[in-house]
């Protein structure tokens, strides 16, 4: 097979599953895993998919794809981690707090373990398998029900109906993308009716987005900008999106990926207030 042709298999198969392992492209090819790897090296220079440890992923665009949760798992690995570790110190024991599906949110529940009397309402299969798994007499689990989503979520007039009925502290929320004009969205019009939801139910709107996430503009608005009252980002977001943000944006938190992390004197990571907010 001619390379051109292997290449435009693997961009087909891209496409069509919203991504793909390099062991799964070398069995349907039928060739070394490093000739794939050459392959999708060269085609995310090309900016026609964006390579990941152990594959690739489709580009992705304003509109409805919606990725697995095994693949955005992947994903800026460390940028997540500070963020949830960071995130998990907002919490205090006896707290009421929702989690959304996601990846990084997912993240944040494997830090609870240390903060006792906890309420947890989430309609991600993902977060409940974390939280049952730690087997807390003092930690109660709500799980929605409602239709499965790729990046195991529940959603849909089932889960907003028992959200609706709930009331938390916090909730804590993972997007597919942040944006000036566009505010938080999804690909998923369910998910999004779902998360407005949620953040009708809590005090405080808490979102735990890496910098990839900024620019990126699904299909269906969940809210703007200026109704997150503190972001939890990492310190690789650019100036330009720094600026927009802190203006727009009660409270943003800049993190250090792990093992970057230097601490302030404080022994905390970089607070940015906006503008016209005060510092808390």
């Amino acid at each position: 097979m001619l390379a051109a042709m292997r290449r435009a298999k693997i961009l087909e198969e891209v496409r069509r599953t919203g991504g793909a392992k390099v062991a799964d492209l070398t069995a349907m090819l039928g060739v070394s895993d490093m000739t794939v790897r050459r392959d999708l090296e060269l085609l995310d220079r090309k900016g026609l998919l964006a390579k990941v440890h152990g594959g690739a992923t489709a580009v992705e665009t304003a509109g409805a794809i919606e990725l697995s949760f095994e693949i955005t798992s992947q994903r800026e690995v460390p940028e997540k981690e500070a963020i949830a570790a960071r995130a998990a110190t907002l919490i205090r024991p006896g707290m009421a707090i929702a989690i959304t599906a996601g990846s990084t949110t997912w993240t944040l529940a494997r830090h609870l373990a240390d903060i006792p009397d906890l309420t947890v309402v989430t309609n991600s299969l993902k977060v409940a398998e974390v939280l049952h798994a730690q087997q807390r007499p003092d930690l109660t689990v709500v799980l929605t029900g409602g239709l499965r989503t790729p990046s195991d979520g529940l959603v849909g007039p089932i889960a907003v109906q028992a959200i609706r009925s709930l009331h938390v502290d916090m909730v804590f929320m993972g997007v597919h993308g942040l944006d000036e004009r566009a505010g938080l969205t999804t690909p998923n019009l369910m998910e999004a009716e779902t998360n407005r939801a949620l953040v009708d139910s809590a005090r405080q709107l808490v979102v735990v987005a890496d910098h990839t996430k900024w620019g990126v503009v699904a299909l269906a608005h969940i809210a703007p900008l200026s109704a997150i009252d503190t972001l939890l980002t990492d310190d690789r977001l650019s100036e330009e999106a720094a600026e927009v943000l802190t203006e727009q944006v009660a409270e943003m938190i800049l993190i250090p990926a792990i093992g970057e992390f230097t601490p302030a004197l404080d022994g905390g990571p970089t607070a940015l207030p906006r503008a016209d907010a005060p510092a808390y």
